[in-house]
């Protein structure tokens, strides 16, 4: 599964992608008059209340949308998702990160835009929307020679959103939920994955108006929470920040050197993971938000779409990069081995390349070796082309032996030349959010192992809730609303699947997200290129009655109460 996973992602994220995925953002960018600026602007009085109409087609208000979005998007892929473009691609995948937020808020703005001029409304107190409506709708009256091409074409990205909400809004979710608990507590993964599928299918049972109002509750307060705990760590580490900024601008044009446990990272690789995290976490061009925006109460189609720029900004620029300084400036991701091998192993060839016989292993540096945890060490081989070096790495399993020393079973290294064991040293695998729990370790004891588990079971929750919402809309357009019901059963499952030990390390995690990702983005971008005319129209409408006055605030923004809990749309 996993080599099926590799090729495929080659495929949905070749160099070509990520440059399309650029060049659409520029485009609407600078098409939009950087629409970026009004979505600080003018999208933070939006969610403020004071354009909030009950009398407005919509289930929920614009706080309320822009959360339920905001839960999906900030989530694990803040913490883990981050750590993962770090370890594999080193400190210049942080800038890479940045352009993508910033570029994103003008694809974000103009994905939901179109959401909003083609969403169904029949009932309007349970609106439908999304790029399928936008496909079905909008593509058919642009194109009307597609005939029902543009239906098949929203039912493939019905299909595509399954898949993501699958994998990256699903079992990536409840892997690292379930990864990190066991880590820090020894509580088995798979008891977390059964208990995440009871909790979050006692909300998603409940539709959108309850999702809203959890959600309204629950972003608010992680984010806060997380914020804080990451400006602590970095108020303890200032003296370092100016040197890791340097070290993000220097990665993100060269090749940056082995250290420790990073094998070293070239730019087009630091461009490659750091496009992939920011595009996982922040979700512009891949279609998923506007499907939570076509709940909002409103009116103006481009009011949502301005409220939706505002999460790139959000989720990238603010929460990933506060992750990531908290990262590198702690130097976990070029951390020091923990172990050393006791003696040389044999180095065996395969069918499928080569491996070590298992190996006992020293005590482990100031802990207890435990059965089941994954290491690895730093082999020389063929070129890298990741790292640009001859460096790979080699990962194994901790097990015990009959005498009370432990081994590792190692797994295999694909490459035509025979390895060379670089110092002995046995690095811990740190994978997703548990190397972002390690940062906040070394700077305060405790501080990750509390702070950041609790952060990930909330970021986890209020995520897997909101992608169950996108599912079950995709659900509605393939087979309509008799199929919701199994398809939340078969949703809460997959969690407790994700938990069941199948997943092992950074590079599987990649790609398995990569591979939901990467479908939505091969049916929704195109989407926008062809009907984002229409939105840049509505927008530059929308924008100049705003400025001519034409467009003013209903009422006082009504009470913080009210807006968290949508009573002022009621």
């Amino acid at each position: 599964m996993d080599a099926a996973l590799t090729t495929i992602n080659s495929i949905l994220w070749h160099d070509y992608v990520l440059y399309a995925m650029v060049i659409t953002g520029i485009t609407f960018t600078f098409w939009s008059g950087f629409s970026q600026y009004r979505a600080l602007t003018h999208g933070t009085k939006v969610i403020r209340g004071i354009y909030d109409d009950p009398n407005d087609p919509g289930a929920i208000n614009h706080f309320q949308a822009l959360s339920t979005a905001l839960s999906a998007t900030v989530g694990l892929g803040n913490i883990g998702g981050v750590a993962i473009a770090i370890s594999l691609g080193g400190p210049g995948a942080v800038f890479w990160m940045w352009v993508i937020g910033f570029l994103g808020m003008a694809t974000k703005l103009t994905e939901v835009t179109l959401t909003m001029l083609y969403r169904n409304t029949d009932n309007p107190d349970n609106p439908h929307g999304g790029p399928m409506w936008v496909a079905s709708k909008g593509l058919t009256k642009k194109l009307p020679w597609l005939g029902f091409g543009g239906k098949i074409i929203g039912g493939l990205f019905c299909i595509t959103t399954l898949i993501m909400t699958a994998t990256g809004g699903n079992m990536f979710q409840a892997w690292n939920t379930g990864a990190i608990t066991q880590a820090y507590f020894g509580v088995p993964s798979v008891a977390s994955g059964i208990v995440l599928a009871m909790i979050v299918g006692a909300v998603i049972i409940g539709g959108i108006k309850r999702i809203g109002a959890v959600t309204g509750r629950l972003v608010p307060i992680m984010v806060v929470l997380y914020l804080l705990a990451a400006l602590y760590a970095l108020a303890i580490n200032f003296a370092e920040i100016p040197a890791i900024f340097a070290l993000i601008f220097q990665g993100a044009f060269s090749t940056l050197d082995a250290s420790g446990a990073f094998i070293g990272g070239t730019m087009g690789y630091a461009f490659l993971f750091g496009m992939k995290r920011a595009i996982f976490s922040n979700e512009a061009g891949q279609g998923t938000s506007p499907i939570a925006h076509s709940a909002a109460k409103t009116s103006e189609p481009v009011r949502e779409g301005v409220v939706a720029g505002l999460e790139p900004f959000l989720d990238t620029i603010v929460v990933c990069t506060l992750t990531a300084l908290v990262i590198l400036s702690t130097g976990v991701w070029q951390r020091g081995a923990e172990a050393v091998l006791v003696n040389e192993p044999q180095i065996i060839e395969t069918e499928a390349g080569w491996t070590l016989a298992n190996s006992r292993v020293s005590e482990r540096h100031l802990a207890e070796w435990e059965t089941g945890e994954r290491v690895f060490i730093i082999v020389h081989s063929d070129l890298n082309p990741r790292s640009d070096n001859n460096i790979h790495r080699l990962d194994g399993t901790i097990f015990p032996g009959i005498d009370g020393d432990f081994f590792i079973e190692w797994e295999t290294l694909t490459t035509k030349t025979r390895p060379e064991i670089f110092d002995h040293g046995v690095y811990l695998s740190y994978v997703g959010a548990t190397l972002t729990a390690k940062a906040f370790d070394t700077l305060v004891p405790g501080l990750g192992k509390w702070l950041v588990t609790l952060t990930v079971w909330f970021f986890a929750i209020s995520t897997m809730i909101s992608y169950s919402y996108y599912g079950e809309q995709a659900m509605v357009f393939l087979a309509g609303e008799k199929s919701v019901m199994a398809y939340k059963l078969v949703f809460c499952i997959l969690a407790v699947v994700a938990t069941a030990g199948f997943l092992q390390t950074d590079t599987q995690l990649d790609n398995l997200t990569g591979l939901g990702t990467g479908v939505m983005l091969f049916v929704n971008v195109p989407i926008m290129w062809v009907l984002g005319a229409q939105a840049m129209r509505a927008y530059k409408d929308y924008i100049k009655r705003l400025d001519n006055g034409q467009m003013t605030a209903g009422h006082k923004p009504p009470s913080l109460e009210d807006l968290i809990s949508g009573k002022d749309v009621e």
